[in-house]
């Protein structure tokens, strides 16, 4: 029982990562229902029967929350952070620990919550994971707006509460508990990611349980926030003042696209070390690459209008948004260049971490790239709820937050078990997942240029008829249960490994960072993170391997 009811920042961290897995787990099944649902929509489930489309819609609506709140926020925010933001920054413990596991607890118990959304009456909420009024206000709007939609109210509002304690708690960490020489000029860009992501999570899930409590208002204390005088629902007038389903947009995705950050801001650093790591160079513009990770940060403040450039919005606000929108691919794209300069000279060592990272900047590119597109409101009033939106999103923050988590598994399972994964599987794992990732999100967007529309149960019918991309819509299907099947794989391997794995020793990638440091010595930190060339920086090389760095940091002497 204390390994479960503890306030140990590395053990909450993997009980994080075990939260995530269940997560995920959830998630994936739910993915794969509905795309095995959209190429035979008639196929009978197994003890359940046909799939109504309102069943469809719940699928949707219960994997899209899933995995941005429990995966791509939990563990590359919480689970790492708690894992290895101590040690980084030199630091014995969370400056806060019974807040951190209190934290978690809440999370466990939002997740819980959540999943009840599936056996209320009616089931879960139907109107996807943003919940636009007035289908979200009104109970009489469809199945599963009754319960499940307050289900779903309750489980993120607690949500909001877990996420915010965990951000108070590593921002005090990383403000109060750096160790000796630990400057802001020597702390990993992991810290950066996390300290940006923390400070972001305070101001924008303010915003989402402000939007929660004003729909909860709306729902029952009889206000009218969000719905409109004279609104039809179902053949009832329900609107009964002068409330707008603009208001949600606008506090929704003010939380919404920061939210992108929240999850991928993480993961840069942690690119940003495994490349340096694994090329064996110094980041030279240290300080750029720092400062650009705030201005992502900063800017994805500005950029929520991009997401309502069909709502009605006056153009010239729409155009403030589109400069905005696409002044936010400077700062990553100073990054991404960053980044190739540490691959450029070549000599890279291909263990799975370093592919992983190499897949994260992939999707970053891959995904990065179609964003000034729908950055462009005429080209977004065409795109917008169509299936290139889905592949869009699915690989610049699904698999690039996926591949950033499956980088740091890999990287710092040595860090928790003293046992390394094994490489063969990792390495399988890898190429299965890279390629269907591509095979499965890069051909919605092909599907979304020729108008096939999201949220739509099925593609033929007497109001339309989508047969033509059918062959496409099958081949996403299958690439999908593919790489489902493959993390089959990465369990065995963390089961297998876990228990009879290759040993690892102290420090096997030779990193500078202070989580490979021996434990229980104070340390004081002598120059950067990733001083990987050159004994100019004060370095010391041992001889036989004179491309390994051995001290980043020196134990404090006891007069200091």
């Amino acid at each position: 029982m204390s390994r479960i009811f503890t306030t140990d920042h590395r053990r909450l961290g993997v009980l994080y990562l075990y939260l995530a897995l269940a997560a995920v787990s959830v998630g994936t099944v739910l993915s794969l229902l509905i795309r095995v649902h959209r190429i035979w929509p008639d196929w009978r489930l197994p003890l359940y029967g046909l799939m109504k489309p309102e069943d469809y819609l719940a699928l949707v609506t219960m994997h899209g929350t899933i995995m941005v709140f429990f995966v791509l926020t939990t563990a590359p925010q919480s689970g790492f952070a708690n894992l290895v933001l101590p040690a980084q920054i030199g630091a014995r413990r969370m400056t806060f620990p019974r807040l951190n596991a209190a934290a978690f607890w809440l999370a466990v118990l939002s997740f819980v919550i959540l999943l009840a959304a599936f056996f209320v009456p009616q089931g879960a909420p139907i109107s996807g994971w943003t919940h636009y009024p007035p289908m979200s206000a009104v109970a009489a709007s469809g199945p599963g707006q009754g319960a499940g939609m307050d289900v779903w109210l309750a489980s993120i509002a607690v949500f909001c509460f877990s996420a915010w304690l965990s951000a108070v708690n590593m921002l005090a960490t990383i403000l109060t508990e750096r160790c000796q020489g630990m400057t802001w000029s020597r702390v990993p860009m992991t810290v950066w990611g996390w300290m940006v992501a923390s400070i972001l999570t305070l101001l924008v899930f303010t915003a989402l349980l402000a939007a929660l409590l004003l729909l909860f208002s709306d729902r029952h204390l009889g206000s009218s926030f969000f719905v409109p005088m004279g609104d039809l629902v179902n053949g009832r007038i329900v609107g009964h003042g002068d409330g707008s389903p603009l208001l949600w947009l606008h506090l929704f995705w003010f939380f919404g696209h920061p939210e992108v950050y929240i999850a991928i801001l993480p993961g840069m650093g942690l690119a940003t070390s495994i490349f340096a790591n694994f090329s064996r160079r110094t980041v030279r513009g240290y300080r750029v690459m720092a400062g650009m990770l705030v201005a992502i940060g900063g800017l994805g403040l500005l950029v929520w209008g991009h997401h309502m450039f069909v709502s009605g919005m006056n153009p010239y606000a729409g155009t403030a948004f589109a400069l905005t929108t696409m002044a936010i691919a400077i700062p990553s794209t100073v990054e991404v260049l960053g980044w190739l300069v540490l691959l450029s000279r070549g000599g890279l060592r291909l263990t799975t971490p370093m592919l992983f990272a190499l897949g994260f900047l992939s999707f970053f590119i891959a995904g990065g790239l179609s964003g000034p597109l729908l950055a462009q409101p005429a080209l977004d009033g065409y795109l917008h709820n169509t299936f290139f939106v889905v592949g869009h999103f699915h690989l610049v923050m699904g698999m690039a937050g996926v591949f950033s988590i499956f980088a740091g598994v890999y990287y710092w399972f040595p860090l928790l078990t003293g046992r390394k994964l094994n490489e063969f599987a990792g390495k399988l794992h890898f190429w299965i997942t890279l390629i269907c990732a591509y095979g499965t999100f890069f051909p919605m967007q092909l599907s979304g240029l020729a108008g096939e529309p999201r949220h739509y149960e099925r593609l033929t019918g007497p109001a339309m008829d989508f047969s033509g991309i059918l062959a496409n819509e099958r081949g996403i299907t299958f690439s999908a249960l593919t790489m489902g099947a493959a993390q089959l794989i990465f369990l065995w391997n963390i089961y297998r490994s876990a228990r009879r794995g290759e040993a690892a020793e102290a420090n096997p990638w030779q990193a500078t960072t202070l989580e490979w440091a021996p434990a229980g010595v104070p340390l004081r930190v002598t120059h950067g993170p990733y001083d990987y060339e050159g004994e100019a920086h004060g370095a010391k090389r041992d001889s036989a391997a004179p491309e390994v760095i051995l001290c980043q940091w020196e134990a404090a002497s006891k007069q200091e």
